[in-house]
């Protein structure tokens, strides 16, 4: 740190540099510093002449940082946010309270967590969860983060992973979309298939049996939300593939069930975890929150399995889980 403050003209210079990287604007900085536009272009000046590179380029629209100023913008904000992290976490030690974030799918949260939220904060009455949302496929960085579901083959440099599932798939619906219309071909109206819109999935390449029993008269409903698209099978309006680290709550209950009358699941070769980056030490509330998620998530399918044992759900996992 003596070296870090002999190389600043003062460790306001860097809020300063934060808010004018950000805005890309040096007006906009003022005010949200809440000082003058001139005072924040000498502050600028001077962080500049005193690391003897400049840091932005000055356009008629605005500013843009330059490859140093780059450089710098990522280490201020990398820092600011491990700032905010430890002074969350000094304040949750205070009150008694820790924050869990999840970077979890509005599937996921919606038609599984959801039904089961109240067990979750009966378990962990400490504990405060706030949700990172993702609508379409489950990607992104999880660095500002505690946990995040991700299809990743395992742990690297960048992160920790602990297994939840191979990722099984089931077409699925209502039990009276599959008694009226899982017929397919004997049924004027055909099948309605719902997909997720920038979903990898092809339905008569992954389940063949479609082929013969929609070609030609099958339906597409098709939605950039997986929420969206299990709400319309739940409400009978079509056939959705099921992820069961997603649906294995409403199979078991029985609100969706197996789209054909000889249940069929398959794995792919892509695991589902829930990740942790290693810049941030996991917490015992996120480890107990990740190890809850997933003995939840397997006790589900173990129900699922004996429900419907044609699914070979057990054979599945054990085939497709690291050795």
């Amino acid at each position: 740190m003596p070296t870090l403050r002999r190389q600043l003209p003062s460790a306001n210079a860097l809020f300063v540099f934060e808010s004018a990287a950000r805005h890309g604007n040096f007006t906009k900085a003022a005010a949200e510093l809440g000082v003058t536009q001139p005072a924040v272009s000498r502050m600028l000046s001077l962080l500049e002449s005193h690391l003897e590179v400049p840091l932005f380029l000055r356009t008629p629209n605005g500013t843009v940082l330059t490859e140093n100023g780059q450089i710098l913008y990522q280490g201020v904000t990398q820092g600011f946010q491990d700032i905010e992290l430890a002074i969350q976490e000094i304040r949750a030690r205070s009150t008694g309270l820790e924050t869990v974030t999840l970077s979890v799918s509005t599937a996921f949260t919606t038609h599984w967590l959801m039904p089961r939220m109240h067990k979750l904060q009966a378990e962990f009455p400490s504990i405060d969860l706030r949700f990172q949302l993702i609508s379409g496929s489950v990607s992104g960085s999880v660095e500002d983060v505690d946990l995040g579901v991700r299809f990743v083959s395992g742990e690297d440099i960048h992160h920790q992973a602990a297994l939840i599932l191979p990722e099984i798939l089931v077409p699925v619906c209502s039990p009276a979309y599959r008694e009226q219309h899982a017929a397919g071909a004997h049924d004027e109206s055909g099948v309605t298939l719902i997909s997720l819109s920038d979903s990898r999935i092809d339905w008569f390449e992954l389940f063949p049996s479609f082929q013969s029993e929609a070609l030609g008269s099958a339906h597409s409903l098709i939605f950039s939300d997986y929420a969206v698209v299990l709400q319309a099978a739940l409400l009978g309006q079509g056939i959705a593939v099921g992820w069961m680290n997603v649906v294995s709550h409403w199979l078991d209950t029985g609100a969706l069930v197996p789209a054909t009358p000889k249940p069929t699941a398959i794995a792919t070769e892509r695991l589902c975890h829930l990740i942790n980056s290693r810049k941030k030490p996991l917490s015992p509330a996120a480890a107990e929150v990740r190890d809850w998620i997933i003995e939840e998530t397997r006790r589900d399918v173990a129900k699922v399995a004996e429900r419907y044992p044609l699914l070979d759900l057990e054979a599945l996992i054990a085939a497709h889980s690291p050795r």
